[in-house]
């Protein structure tokens, strides 16, 4: 993802690539940003956050819950927008970022893909008009490396719709099955983790009803969807206000 970052913004007409940051100890310290890429550009890939702040206007962040959490404190000490694409957080942590939201604007999101997100309010739609006579199941698919499971989008999907229809999604969420599960409660929503190969993402979104069945389907076939939606918010991070924003807000989906 820190490739596609870096892709992303070397090929953007009105960004500047100031930093990359590793974590400390890790092999690429020191090489430059673009060695991955086949390209120069000049910057070493470091580890100090403070001198990548100091030298930035915005930070993107993917990393891992614990490095993002550290990250928006730095922003927020030197007052610069961060945009997180990070999932996996413990209420602790997400709580951290909330904090940090109070000095600085942040944008954080499960998915910064602009599909995803298009996604994200087609599910609200969907599960407003089509009520509790559609039940509702979330499937996922991922590469083999990812380590969480579901994935943040897909525990994002779920919230939208428990929300829309009135649902506490911690008393909703069904993860997979097996065994003797009984007939399916009414109010449940499915969660159902793949993982495999190289696939970047997919989710789909079945509603099924008596007789009627939709589904609302996303593929990523490359990570420069997410870049992409990343660098958008970050452009739209410039001259906003302290809060914490998401990609709905990113893109006038409110």
């Amino acid at each position: 993802m820190g490739r596609a970052l870096i892709q992303a913004t070397l090929s953007a007409d009105d960004l500047t690539l100031a930093a990359a940051l590793e974590v400390s100890g890790a092999q690429a310290l020191g090489s430059d940003a673009g060695e991955a890429l086949g390209v120069t550009t000049g910057i070493a890939i470091a580890a100090d956050i403070g001198a990548a702040l100091a030298a930035s206007d915005c930070l993107i962040d993917f990393t891992r819950p614990e490095g993002s959490v550290l990250h928006a404190e730095a922003c927020a000490k030197q007052r610069k927008p961060a945009v997180i694409g990070t999932t996996g957080f413990s209420d602790p942590q997400r709580q951290r970022i909330v904090d940090a939201a109070k000095r600085i604007p942040i944008a954080m999101a499960a998915n910064f893909a602009v599909g995803v997100n298009v996604l994200f309010k087609l599910v609200d739609v969907a599960a407003r008009a089509l009520g509790d006579e559609f039940d509702i199941e979330i499937i996922e698919a991922h590469h083999r490396h990812k380590v969480d499971a579901p994935s943040g989008t897909a525990l994002r999907i779920g919230e939208i719709a428990a929300q829309a229809l009135g649902r506490d999604i911690g008393q909703s969420a069904v993860h997979g099955r097996s065994g003797e599960t009984g007939e399916r409660p009414r109010s449940a929503i499915g969660f159902h983790a793949v993982r495999g190969g190289d696939i970047v993402g997919e989710h789909t979104v079945m509603f099924a009803g008596t007789g009627e069945r939709i589904e609302l389907v996303v593929r990523s076939a490359s990570r420069t969807t997410y870049a992409s939606g990343a660098l958008r918010a970050a452009r739209f991070l410039q001259g906003k206000p302290p809060g914490l924003y998401d990609m709905q807000d990113v893109l006038g989906l409110r």
